[in-house]
């Protein structure tokens, strides 16, 4: 991903151009002056606003979303978000943004209840608000740029353990490391997981902890978890902190192969626990498309391109995304063994 401490002379000069760089650790893309612009010659300015920054997962889907920027050509993108995933800090910003007239914000949700009352405000003030990653509540955005269903996620997750563990016969205690009790996106996700393990009637879900998007914390959960579940046979670390730290904790212990684990991160950060063993499979999305296909839907949303009621969008590279009701998808869940993982970087 871009940041200022690379961009130099000519990265400065953005900042001060879009007037919405202030903040620490903000990170800006735009094109040449010469490129071609928005409707009626305006160029469009996106905030991309992460659940927590400087996280892998949202790092990679930045990179796709400057690609995006760049190949649009009118497209300045603003890339923040809290490091400490609070979801006050992203509130916050939200409200600046509003108040500095940029055209669309794109806000993947820690917290949608804490959140909603900024996405409102922008909404009123003519902001387009749209939401990637997670959702948020219906009248806070428009559209809602969607990687999978959550009955997708939470299918694939399940059967992924499953396979892992034997398939049909699969039997054991499960545990699950989610990032945040507050995530609306894993609860729906834990919702499926659930109703998946109804198919696998000698899985047993024994408890759901929440490492608050810290992988300590999910290295010490899935510890606590091991010591008071001694029959645990498998950890979903359903987000993509929770799921290294559980590998780890997994790993530190002596029980890869014993404990398995599965659950959603990208490949560079799981690579080392699938190839020693501890992780037979990574369940995920292309993050970099993500990132790209949000970018493609605020620009195509602030030029008037996607309207309601639109059943495809036109998307750059990706071709035509299907839209379901106000949800984009992006459609496919990858799934990352010894077999192919090497074959993927983000």
């Amino acid at each position: 991903m871009t940041d200022r401490k690379n961009t130099g002379r000519r990265g400065l000069l953005i900042l001060m151009s879009i007037g919405a760089l202030a903040t620490t650790g903000a990170s800006a893309v735009r094109s040449d002056a010469s490129a071609a612009v928005g409707q009626e010659g305006k160029r469009i300015r996106v905030c991309l606003l992460p659940k927590k920054k400087g996280v892998p997962y949202f790092t990679s889907c930045a990179k796709g979303a400057e690609q995006a920027a760049k190949e649009l050509g009118h497209v300045d993108l603003i890339y923040d978000g809290p490091t400490d995933g609070s979801p006050e800090k992203a509130a916050s910003m939200i409200e600046r943004w509003a108040l500095q007239g940029v055209d669309v914000i794109a806000v993947s949700p820690n917290d949608p209840d804490v959140l909603a009352s900024a996405m409102r405000k922008a909404r009123q003030k003519g902001v387009r608000v749209i939401t990637w990653d997670a959702d948020g509540l219906p009248d806070t955005r428009e559209f809602f740029v969607n990687q999978a269903t959550a009955k997708e996620i939470g299918f694939a997750l399940v059967d992924a353990m499953a396979a892992d563990l034997g398939g049909d016969a699969a039997s054991g205690e499960l545990a699950i490391v989610t990032a945040t009790l507050t995530a609306a996106n894993q609860n729906d996700w834990i919702r499926h997981m659930k109703e998946r393990l109804t198919a696998y009637p000698k899985l047993k879900l024994v408890a759901i902890k929440p490492s608050n998007e810290d992988q300590r914390l999910a290295f010490q959960a899935t510890r606590d978890l091991m010591n008071a579940h001694p029959d645990l046979r498998g950890v979903f670390g359903i987000s993509s902190v929770s799921f290294p730290g559980a590998a780890e904790a997994v790993k530190q212990s002596g029980k890869s192969g014993k404990v398995l684990v599965t659950g959603l991160s990208t490949p560079n950060d799981m690579r080392a626990h699938v190839h020693d063993g501890t992780v037979r499979t990574v369940v995920l999305w292309n993050t970099l498309d993500l990132g790209y296909l949000t970018v493609y839907a605020a620009e195509a949303l602030a030029t008037g391109k996607l309207k309601p009621g639109a059943t495809t969008l036109s998307a750059g590279r990706l071709g035509d995304r299907s839209i379901a009701g106000d949800h984009i998808l992006l459609g496919e869940i990858l799934r990352f063994t010894k077999d192919n993982i090497d074959a993927f970087d983000f």
